[in-house]
């Protein structure tokens, strides 16, 4: 099926740039603006609102540029724990520096680190010590007893006032993150203490895409974003401080509800009586979103974020097979998916892959005697399927049956040349002493580059590789090392049926 476009990114662009600039008008022009969710690659926000930019907010920074600082938060014991960030499958620290190098590459830079909840942790010492002697200015934030209920002993020199104080310049300061729970609110309160301090009315505005507080409750957007963080048991819900206030619905989730009486004793706390700032009411008056008025076609939308819902549930399953995730959250996904009435089977690739799986085991083409079938759903909409074999991977078959397809190969030509294969299966199993001589994707991309060398059709085919991006694959068992980096790099939606490919219990 043709994806339509439901977002228009420059209408988007004029609305949230307008409504920050707005914002800061209301506070002696300067705001700390808490960015939640992904700065840039927000690859969830582009499966459910076709035609978003995944780096869309990069961009309002840029338009932003001559207006605002960069702050990234970072909790010191996600350093100690190396926490890792699933979409990279790399640690929080390194995040961190994969994000201050891309927000480089976009001519943005930041104007310093903050460590989160410090406690003098060996690893946090060590980041800190490499981002200083890289030229990153860092700053140290701490502890503080009674957190967040005890409001005196937060607004006070011994609570926030303890903390290192960030010099800024600009009337707009951005403060995000690597993922979740890195201490951003916690950042932004320190610095509005400490500037009014100094005199400076500072205010205080939160930016999180989702949930959408202007569309339904249960509107499929929302219900995905309720599926994207069903790992952290947070859920959706109507405002109830804003129905009470307004008497008007607006959706919010729920940890910003819990905490917003705390948040906004806090802030009241900061600010005194004395300054004539705007106050607060609910947590969507905190809120700067704009995203709800991007969307142009609301059928495009809603049938991205029910496609969203059955990845995030093949996610989870799989996480829950290789023991990372908890079965409540399979579960927790499962139920959103009936209260839209979303089946697996609406996932096209899914069925295809399945028969490819079949078939494979029908002429007894599977390896080590699984047979694992993959299926790719191309962007004009034609599905292609791959299988394993004794010399490939069902992923490497995939990409390379796909990239025929588009180069209009016919399927009895060989792209890989068989010396070529035959010396990678020598190397593997006769000098690397590896288990098996088949190609994984990350192997099969390299032979693919080499024979593109000699071979002008292999050439052909592999420069429609990158039209893969953004396509949508299912696989019946859980891809090899070697198979989900190839995937990863290709940028494809995949998701897998959550079955080990190999009786083997370490797989490299």
């Amino acid at each position: 099926m043709i994806k339509n476009t439901g977002f228009d990114n420059e209408k988007y662009l004029k609305e949230q740039t307008s409504a920050i600039l707005d914002r800061v008008k209301k506070f002696d022009n300067k705001l700390y603006l808490e960015f939640g969710g992904k700065l840039c690659f927000d690859y969830h926000a582009a499966r459910v609102l076709p035609g978003y930019d995944p780096n869309v907010k990069i961009r309002l920074l840029q338009c932003l540029k001559d207006k605002a600082d960069i702050v990234l938060s970072i909790y010191a014991g996600d350093i100690e724990k190396g926490r890792v960030r699933g979409d990279f499958g790399i640690t929080y620290d390194a995040a961190t520096l994969k994000l201050i190098d891309d927000l480089r590459k976009w001519g943005l830079d930041i104007l310093a680190v903050v460590i989160t909840r410090f406690a003098n942790q060996s690893s946090a010492v060590i980041f800190k010590n490499r981002l200083e002697r890289r030229g990153v200015k860092v700053y140290l934030h701490y502890p503080i007893d009674g957190y967040p209920a005890d409001i005196d002993a937060i607004a006070s020199d011994k609570g926030l006032g303890r903390n290192d104080y960030i010099e800024t310049k600009n009337p707009i300061v951005v403060v995000t993150a690597p993922g979740p729970n890195s201490g951003k609110l916690a950042t932004c309160l320190s610095q509005l203490f400490q500037e009014h301090k100094r005199g400076i009315n500072a205010g205080y505005a939160k930016f999180e895409t989702f949930p959408i507080w202007n569309l339904p409750l249960k509107h499929p957007v929302n219900v995905a974003y309720e599926a994207a963080t069903a790992d952290i048991q947070d859920f959706n819900l109507v405002d109830p401080f804003h129905l009470n206030k307004y008497n008007k619905t607006a959706i919010n989730y729920n940890r910003d509800v819990e905490s917003f009486p705390i948040l906004k004793l806090i802030l009241s706390k900061i600010y005194a009586k004395d300054y004539n700032l705007p106050t607060y009411n609910s947590p969507t008056d905190m809120g700067v979103n704009r995203a709800g008025f991007g969307i142009v076609d609301d059928k495009a939308v809603q049938e991205a974020a029910r496609q969203e819902l059955i990845r995030r549930y093949f996610r989870y399953n799989s996480e829950y097979t290789l023991g990372i995730e908890k079965k409540e959250t399979v579960e927790r996904v499962i139920l959103l998916m009936e209260e839209l009435g979303v089946k697996v089977g609406d996932r096209t690739v899914v069925e295809f892959a399945r028969r490819a799986a079949e078939e494979a085991e029908k002429h007894g083409r599977g390896n080590e005697g699984i047979c694992c079938g993959a299926s790719i759903e191309l962007n004009d909409g034609r599905v292609v399927t791959g299988k394993n074999s004794a010399l490939m991977h069902a992923a490497s078959s995939l990409v390379l049956n796909a990239v025929k397809i588009l180069a209009h190969i016919p399927d009895e030509i060989l792209l890989l040349s068989p010396h070529i294969i035959g010396q990678i299966a020598k190397l593997k199993e006769g000098i690397l002493g590896q288990d098996s001589e088949s190609l994984d994707l990350e192997e099969c991309l390299i032979a693919l580059a080499i024979s593109a060398t000699t071979n002008h059709t292999a050439e052909l085919a592999m420069n429609k590789l990158g039209e893969l991006k953004g396509c949508e694959v299912h696989m019946t068992h859980i891809p090899t090392p070697g198979d989900e980096v190839g995937l990863k790099r290709l940028g494809v939606n995949l998701t897998t049926d959550g079955k080990f490919s190999s009786r083997n219990l370490f797989i490299t």
